[in-house]
């Protein structure tokens, strides 16, 4: 069975995790892969522990251990399990579709998990009055000015970002649990806006739906899509 570390805590107002976490958990759940969570505190990689560099050089989540093997940096992650279990697969067969589908998990990860979303994401880790209300607004105004037109573009008539659903659209499951969260409305981007609903409709989406508890989605492990 495969572990899983990463970051996810209940709060009154849903479940919040990683939003990298989130992209490994949904490659298990669409591969159905076994597996279990180790919650690890958020002090502790803010912080950079040594028990979390050990795993993680850059002293962050998710890590997976998988027998003797440790894997880190959640593309990396999703690439071994892709290959690790060959069905369903979530690259295309086509070469140059499948380098589109790796340049966009690119620009997922660098363009909106690492850079807008955490503006969005990170203050509803703190209460509310605690939350800094204009960071979280300009993340979404970058939202809107930047990704939200690229991405109803792109998508054109497709359900997915390639067609069919593949590790390009892995890290937009994270983006759609995020705006869930957060409720910024999305409904003037139509293809955008009815993408997400795809998403959140996945069986896979339910390991990391905010309103599923840490415990519920414990349960789900290795359900598939």
């Amino acid at each position: 069975m495969i572990t899983l570390y990463t970051m996810e805590r209940d709060y009154p107002y849903g479940t919040l995790r990683s939003t990298n976490g989130c992209k490994v958990k949904v490659v298990l759940e669409e591969k159905s892969i076994d597996y279990q969570v180790v919650g690890v505190r958020p002090g502790d990689v803010w912080k950079k522990v040594p028990e979390v560099l050990e795993k993680h050089p850059l002293g962050k989540v998710p890590w997976i251990d998988d027998g003797e093997t440790t894997v880190y940096d959640s593309t990396v992650i999703n690439e071994y399990l892709n290959e690790k279990v060959v069905a369903p697969q979530l690259l295309p067969d086509d070469l140059a579709l499948r380098g589109k589908a790796r340049a966009l998990e690119n620009y997922a990860d660098e363009g909106v998990l690492s850079k807008l979303l955490p503006m969005i994401w990170m203050p509803w880790w703190s209460p509310l009055e605690q939350r800094d209300q204009d960071a979280m607004q300009k993340g979404r105004d970058g939202l809107i000015a930047e990704i939200l037109p690229f991405l109803e573009q792109t998508l054109g008539g497709q359900e997915y970002l390639c067609g069919d659903f593949s590790l390009a659209d892995v890290p937009m499951m994270s983006v759609a649990m995020v705006l869930e969260v957060d409720g910024m409305d999305t409904s003037a981007f139509g293809n955008v806006h009815d993408y997400f609903g795809r998403l959140r409709g996945r069986s896979s989406y339910q390991a990391i739906s905010p309103k599923n508890n840490c415990a519920e989605t414990a349960a789900l492990s290795g359900r598939g899509s």
